[in-house]
């Protein structure tokens, strides 16, 4: 066996053995209370984290299939064993009156959060090719990219397909659901971003770092 193909298999081991510890750590915040992070009286979700990891040290195509994974974790979740059953039908159309854009909001987010995060990171770190010490931005914007992703897009998705009966399920009034969303983007969503930045920089940087180095 040549080298080249040595080499290659190797790497793809190691891409299918990160991939694998990923996952079940996935599986772990998201079924487990280990994937809430309480902060004072809020609470960062977690489970974005492992697609953001993801998504910057295997790639853009790797990171959005953790995120289907994470969307169909939440979807598990939220069919068998709802946080609260009364919303459950926003990520399940098993619930009425759940339909197909519970689905929709159920798993594109949670996608994307790869494929941004991927996007983001590939094309920051080629800014930064030559200032490694400036790399912290890539792994920042990477972050901050998946977290909005998931954030907006599943806030921005329950508002447009469900608001009313969203609006009902919680009690308050349609007028009054637009400030409640955005009150919930400042609190636990501007928490869950600066979680997310944080572990891209202090998770990403060291393992990427670690394994250019057995590689040379």
């Amino acid at each position: 066996m040549s080298n080249s193909i040595r080499s290659r298999n190797h790497a793809k081991i190691l891409t299918m053995v990160q991939f694998s510890i990923l996952l079940a750590i996935e599986a772990v915040v998201c079924f487990t209370p280990l994937g809430s992070l309480p902060i004072g009286p809020l609470v960062a979700t977690l489970a974005h984290i492992p697609v953001i990891v993801t998504a910057i040290n295997l790639g853009v195509a790797a990171g959005s299939l953790m995120g289907f994974f994470a969307g169909l974790f939440s979807f598990i979740v939220w069919t068998f064993m709802p946080p609260n059953p009364l919303l459950a039908f926003t990520f399940t159309p098993v619930y009425a009156p759940g339909n197909f854009w519970s689905l929709v909001i159920c798993f594109v987010p949670r996608i994307l959060i790869g494929t941004f995060s991927g996007l983001v990171f590939k094309a920051f770190i080629k800014c930064f090719k030559n200032k490694p010490k400036l790399d912290i931005f890539a792994y920042a914007a990477a972050g901050a990219a998946g977290s909005l992703a998931n954030t907006v897009l599943v806030l921005g998705g329950i508002y447009l397909f469900f608001g009313e009966l969203y609006a009902a399920a919680n009690g308050i009034a349609y007028e009054l659901l637009m400030g409640a969303i955005l009150s919930v983007v400042a609190t636990n969503g501007v928490l869950e971003l600066v979680v997310a930045v944080l572990c891209a920089y202090a998770v990403c940087k060291p393992i990427r770092k670690f394994i250019q180095k057995k590689e040379n």
